[in-house]
């Protein structure tokens, strides 16, 4: 094979259903002579369909921290009651197999039925590759929930959360599928009461880790711009790629009407008192998008023979890691050939906001993940 090595590093499975798990409703023949009636299909995923398998990939992650007491150190020392936080980060994003058919029963309405997938996504910080450190571990479910006439609601989406740090959340929203790339708006780290100095990039002497951003600055890769705006990332991302369809999904804690409920919770300590009127680091809310994008790509085939062992064909990426195709040319090919190919590619921007000491700060995270397995090529691809 060619072009082997893999950027997502040594993977552990860490997602299981039990082989023979499929979620259904109880029978009510038991006992009766009369065979049980066939199990209905599963409800559709809808464009959940597509979380399917692991995926891996670069982002970028920005955090507020209340400093008061905290044993953080930095080469200038500064006097601040909050400190900024960037992160270089890679991240792995599993996938279970759907779970099944998930009966709600109705008072008002008849029942409904709903079908999902776990996930669990993990963050590492590879601001300083020798020493990466998991910053995120998030298990979870998307549910994808049929229209309803109580409440009267389309077709939606949840995303369920768990947050180590003492948070759940259950976040609901709608989604649609359009034609070519996404155009994913700006998204701002201001808090609410304004800019703090160490949103600045070129002060070296601020509140913020890493504190010096010049080595970062002159890579581009922690800039003026993405401190601006941390979806400049995603845009880079995509700057130089064919992306034919595009799926966009939107939830948020907080989702607008006509959508209602939802929210996030959190442990005692983050709340502070049971009024939350001093918290420590209070979670009042949460937006996220998910982009999943159809990519074309371009593949150059070396020259094969029949017999040689299949190939493995990274496809080029200006920005962060990308898929690896496993082609089986289904003919000699004597000379380089192009050949056109697609994957699946999820982008996601986040924003949650944090309360401590009166200001509500954002805590904004962002990736681009590309499928972790080898992609296999149908002969038909070859025209």
């Amino acid at each position: 094979m060619s072009e082997t090595s893999r950027e997502s590093g040594a993977l552990t499975p860490a997602l299981f259903l039990p082989g023979n798990f499929e979620f259904g409703e109880v029978p009510s023949t038991e006992g009766s002579s009369k065979p049980a009636p066939p199990a209905p299909q599963a409800p559709s995923l809808g464009p959940l369909a597509a979380f399917t398998g692991t995926f891996h990939g670069h982002g970028f992650n920005q955090i507020f921290r209340p400093d008061l007491g905290s044993t953080t150190k930095l080469p200038h020392p500064v006097r601040s009651d909050n400190l900024l936080e960037l992160n270089l980060v890679s991240q792995t994003l599993s996938f279970s197999r759907p779970i099944g058919t998930v009966p709600n029963r109705g008072e008002d309405q008849p029942d409904i039925f709903l079908n999902g997938v776990g996930y669990l996504l993990t963050v590492t910080d590879i601001t300083f590759p020798a020493n990466p450190i998991g910053i995120h571990f998030e298990p979870g479910v998307w549910m994808n929930v049929p229209a309803t006439t109580d409440p009267p609601e389309g077709n939606t989406l949840v995303r369920m959360a768990s947050i180590p740090h003492g948070t759940t959340l259950n976040a609901q929203g709608t989604f649609r599928t359009f034609s070519g790339p996404p155009s994913i708006p700006p998204v701002s780290i201001t808090p609410n009461i304004g800019r703090f100095p160490s949103q600045t990039a070129s002060d070296s002497k601020t509140a913020r880790i890493p504190q010096d951003l010049a080595r970062f600055i002159k890579k581009g890769s922690i800039t003026q711009a993405i401190l601006d705006d941390p979806n400049t990332v995603l845009r880079n991302a995509t700057a130089h790629q064919t992306i034919l369809s595009t799926t966009a999904l939107g939830v948020a804690t907080n989702a607008s009407s006509p959508l209602f409920s939802g929210g996030a919770d959190d442990i005692a300590f983050l709340d502070g008192d049971p009024n939350v009127t001093e918290p420590n680091a209070q979670i009042p809310q949460m937006a996220s998008f998910f982009w999943i994008e159809t990519v074309q790509h371009a593949l150059t085939v070396p020259a094969w023979t029949p017999g040689q062992p299949p190939l493995a064909i990274r496809a080029k990426a200006a920005h962060g890691p990308a898929p690896v195709f496993l082609v089986t040319p289904p003919s000699a090919v004597t000379t380089p050939r192009q050949l056109n190919v697609t994957s699946v590619q999820i982008q996601y921007s986040q924003k949650v906001i944090m309360n401590f000491n009166g200001i509500l700060w954002p805590h904004v995270s962002v990736g681009t993940l590309v499928p972790d397995a080898l992609i296999a090529v149908s002969p038909s691809q070859w025209g």
